[in-house]
């Protein structure tokens, strides 16, 4: 990673501010999207295991509320800052507008390292951070989600918690939740399967084909497993995978299925334990250079930054994590003709199935896990089909067209809505 300081929050106001000058508005007509609407920051302090109090750092920030209540996740990891959650708050925002949801953007995190917690400790971390943020989320208001570091269990002790202060059930305070407290089929695999999605679309818009067409995927997550799973079932070859213990790399194509049920098998198992005839050991940096069609980042923010991105040999990268690519990063991949989609567009998915999951909850429907694929397949071509062809008409890169979309829209429902009072 660079050792230069990081904002990722200065990336997000120099993309808003180049689409803005592209749509021809004033620094007023936009200003006010610059800034986040609501900042809370929270002391949670936790009684541990052994009988000791420690506290730990909140945030849930709410970027924008003008097409809808907020939507976001809450991460759970030890580099959570304010700056990290006003970005990835900002970036929910525009990417709920660029495939037209009506939600805002939010997102929260703790400082914590996960792993190193009990599931006793995390509860009691998750329901205190509840009942901290409670009074500024709910279905109406703010609606979280999970993200790096937490998952649907964590969501259901969310519900649980403002269920109990609010003294009646409310499902639709959280998505991303267990089915049997009303989480939306198909919702798990979502992010993967809209960055599948995505690829899928991108490649044939470039003509290129997708049998044994090679790719690679940093992040073995739930977003990086999945996208692998259904990029290898759509016929591409797989040369690389990585999670935070390194890389595999196999010339001939990896195993997936067999990399995943090997992760899957014990919890804490990770990729530098997997060996297997003809399949090397790599760093995070080599996967990220292969010579490969598609390369997905599915991992942290700023992995291809300005002093490796000259080094990147991908035709096309999907962005399946929240900023991976710096803004200096970004010219250098341009210049250099590498097809990026970026975040707000390519990991849609699970915003859009969390929106599904939300209008079930308050409509008190179910729908089948086919349904849910087919409308989440509808809304990311029709998202795509958008972001390119408004890229090519303003004969710029796919990350400009699609904040050229969401800015808009944004902006639009802002000024039509007027500034109170």
């Amino acid at each position: 990673m660079s050792t230069d300081k990081y904002n990722p929050y200065e990336n997000v106001v120099s993309t808003v501010n180049k689409a803005a000058a592209i749509l021809g508005y004033s620094h007023s007509d936009y200003e006010a999207v610059l800034y986040p609407e609501r900042e809370l920051k929270v002391s949670v302090p936790v009684c541990m295991d052994d009988g000791s109090v420690r506290v730990f750092e909140g945030y849930r920030v709410q970027h924008s509320t003008s097409r809808g209540p907020a939507k976001g996740g809450i991460r759970y990891h030890q580099n959570v800052n304010e700056d990290e959650v006003k970005a990835l708050a900002a970036w929910m925002t525009f990417k709920c507008a660029v495939v037209n949801i009506p939600y805002g953007g939010g997102k929260g995190g703790i400082v914590c390292d996960p792993t190193t917690l009990s599931e006793e400790e995390l509860r009691r971390l998750t329901r205190r951070f509840t009942a901290m943020i409670a009074p500024i989320i709910g279905p109406e208001q703010d609606i979280p989600a999970p993200d790096v570091g937490t998952n649907a269990t964590v969501m259901g002790w969310i519900m649980d918690t403002y269920s109990m202060l609010k003294g009646h059930c409310v499902p639709g305070v959280v998505t991303g939740k267990p089915l049997e407290l009303g989480g939306a089929l198909g919702r798990s695999e979502a992010t993967g399967r809209g960055v599948m999605i995505t690829s899928l679309n991108v490649l044939r818009a470039l003509q290129i084909p997708i049998s044994g067409t090679t790719a690679v995927v940093q992040g073995m997550g739930n977003v990086g497993s999945v996208s692998a799973k259904l990029l290898h079932m759509a016929g591409m070859k797989i040369l690389g995978v990585s999670d935070v213990s390194g890389g595999l790399y196999c010339e001939d194509g990896l195993d997936i299925p067999d990399i995943l049920e090997y992760i899957n098998a014990k919890r804490g198992n990770l990729l530098e334990g997997y060996e297997k005839e003809n399949v090397k050991h790599i760093t995070n940096e080599e996967l990220l250079e292969l010579e490969t069609t598609l390369l997905v980042p599915a991992a942290l923010e700023n992995q291809i930054h300005k002093d490796n991105a000259d080094r990147i040999r991908a035709k096309v990268i999907v962005e399946a994590a929240n900023g991976p690519t710096s803004i200096e990063a970004d010219e250098i991949l341009q210049k250099k003709g590498i097809v990026l989609v970026p975040d707000i567009l390519a990991n849609a998915g699970g915003v859009v199935v969390s929106y599904f999951e939300w209008v079930q909850n308050i409509q008190s429907v179910s729908w089948s896990e086919e349904h849910v694929n087919e409308q989440l397949k509808t809304i990311m071509d029709q998202a795509f089909k958008a972001v390119w062809d408004i890229s090519k008409e303003k004969e710029t890169t796919l990350r400009t067209g699609a904040y050229l979309i969401a800015v808009k829209r944004v902006v639009d429902a802002k000024n039509l809505r007027g500034i109170w009072p």
